[in-house]
């Protein structure tokens, strides 16, 4: 990145979080810093998990309890064990903490009205365009990308997404059968949810084969799935990996346009997966990088 991105996001950076109040000692008028008040505001009306709000806001697990202890001493919070799970802890929001979060609410909406009030009708729809194209960017370029067993909980959720939209996708069905949990998985979240998963099944010392390659269909259009295909790519050379193969349906049209960029070659079919209609095949160097 140059020196003249950095400065330009930099400047919007300060200039957007002083548009906003979020310097104020008391944000929006409400008595509460901003960061007690975004809090406030993930917890809700439905209640959030502690767990999920660190994961979510990415909070320290000190600061948080300092920050719930705050609401809890305001009279807004109550944090207690979560019915279903004991191990867990809730927050749910008080009767005096449900009129706070709508008192956020409005305020906030009332304060995005004021923000582009003085813009015309064509400003606004470049305003919300260029944030929605900012705030997709700006959240992929910070996922957590971690090495995850495919019995993880995030990973069967993920898995059980793909296989959900393979089966809205191809003409007749998808039925996964029983999982085959074979292979290394790597799973990428933003704000504790997954947004992309996939991973590596080890055919013989020199061949992996990508399985289950996924992207949220929210996230499509940020290049988290060219990410994605480097990572596994990066992992199966880790693994030992000189070449890699993996099956797609014929539906998939983006995701074999997406490898035709990044290197793939149409080879012959080398599995009997039922849904198969294309193969391809990639040569790594030690690194897992595309040995040319």
């Amino acid at each position: 990145m140059s020196s003249t991105d950095t400065e330009t996001l930099r400047r919007f950076n300060r200039t957007y979080t002083q548009r906003i109040g979020a310097l104020d000692e008391s944000f929006l008028g409400t008595g509460r810093p901003l960061g007690v008040s975004r809090l406030l505001f993930e917890i809700g009306p439905d209640g959030a998990g502690v767990r999920e709000l660190r994961d979510r806001l990415t909070l320290d697990s000190g600061y948080l309890t300092r920050l719930l202890g705050r609401l809890g001493q305001e009279g807004l919070v109550d944090v207690s064990p979560d019915p279903a799970d004991r191990r867990r802890r809730v927050a749910t929001l008080t009767d005096a903490g449900r009129h706070a979060w709508r008192e956020l609410d409005d305020r906030s909406e009332e304060l995005a009205q004021q923000l582009v009030a003085p813009l015309t009708e064509r400003q606004r729809d470049r305003l919300v365009a260029a944030l929605a194209t900012a705030d997709l960017l700006v959240r992929a370029a910070t996922i957590q990308l971690r090495e995850v067993e495919p019995t993880d909980p995030a990973a069967v959720d993920a898995a059980g997404r793909y296989f959900a939209e393979l089966a809205r996708r191809f003409p007749h069905g998808f039925d996964p059968g029983e999982p085959d949990h074979a292979g290394t998985f790597l799973l990428a979240t933003s704000d504790g949810s997954p947004v992309a998963y996939g991973g590596v099944r080890g055919l013989s010392p020199e061949t992996g084969e990508i399985k289950r390659m996924w992207v949220h269909e929210d996230w499509r259009g940020a290049g988290l799935g060219s990410r994605m295909l480097r990572e596994l790519e990066r992992l199966a050379g880790r693994l030992g990996h000189r070449r890699l193969v993996l099956d797609t349906n014929g539906t998939l049209t983006e995701a074999i346009a997406m490898y035709g960029r990044a290197g793939y070659r149409p080879i012959e079919r080398y599995n009997d997966n039922p849904y198969a209609e294309a193969w391809f095949e990639k040569g790594l160097s030690a690194d897992g990088s595309e040995d040319r």
